[in-house]
């Protein structure tokens, strides 16, 4: 199950386990989207409506994954909102609705689809953090705060469920050309400036949703069974240091 997976990111990891032979649950709060991203992924994916922040939505999806299909191997908490507001600009009400849409709802989620992971036979969780999830960014409080506090979760989590037969593990994407950064009808004609932006990096480019569905598909596969409680950042080298030009005649 994949959560905020009406696009970006969140949809192209549903195509990514749909093709490695998933039956795939896409959940967000654009339906129209989302019902078009499962359509058009076919075979066993579904689409079904869900606010995160609902306990009373969690509580629903998990009867219908119990009665349909039964099991449940893999979730994908995806789904989050963006805040570029400064400490002082940032107010209390979006400060809670970031907290609540990106921790309360990988929260709420774990807390309601555990048991019937558990009755599956365990799986694997993984939490989307951020990069602003290892290193602090001025202009971000809120965000800062609410991804920092994915990664602390999962951590938990992971001491938690893992009698259940359940991993946990954190996602940290640095910069990835999705909806939620260049609106989508302008984001092909952006990628091109993105790269550019983000040429500095070892990895010379902007991330991609595909670079991410590749990383938690690794999490959430038998290749990562000995890997909980810990943190995978796919970042093209983003935090690894910081970026100086080489002297003149310094060598290699």
């Amino acid at each position: 199950m994949v959560t905020g997976a009406a696009r970006g990111q969140g949809a192209e990891t549903a195509r990514r386990f749909a093709a490695e032979g998933a039956r795939v649950v896409l959940t967000d709060v654009l339906e129209d989207e989302g019902r078009a991203v499962a359509a058009a992924i076919g075979g066993g994916a579904r689409f079904v409506g869900l606010d995160i922040t609902s306990a009373p939505g969690w509580a629903d999806l998990a009867t219908a994954l119990e009665d349909d299909p039964g099991r449940l191997d893999v979730l994908v908490n995806n789904a989050g909102i963006l805040s570029m507001t400064s400490l002082f600009d940032c107010t209390p009400d979006e400060f809670r609705r970031v907290l609540d849409v990106n921790v309360t709802g990988a929260f709420l989620g774990m807390r309601a689809l555990a048991r019937l992971m558990e009755r599956s036979g365990g799986g694997a969780i993984v939490n989307v953090s951020s990069i602003q999830g290892m290193v602090g960014r001025a202009g971000t409080s809120a965000y800062t705060a609410s991804k920092f506090g994915v990664r602390g979760l999962s951590k938990a989590a992971a001491l938690e469920l893992g009698a259940m037969g359940i991993r946990v593990n954190s996602l940290h994407p640095g910069s990835v050309a999705t909806p939620m950064v260049v609106p989508g009808e302008h984001l092909e004609a952006a990628s091109d400036v993105l790269d550019e932006i983000h040429a500095y990096l070892p990895v010379p480019r902007c991330g991609r949703s595909e670079d991410m569905a590749g990383a938690t598909l690794f999490l959430a596969s038998d290749d990562a069974a000995y890997i909980t409680g810990t943190e995978l950042v796919v970042d093209g080298g983003m935090i690894a240091g910081y970026p100086a030009p080489v002297p003149e005649g310094s060598g290699s």
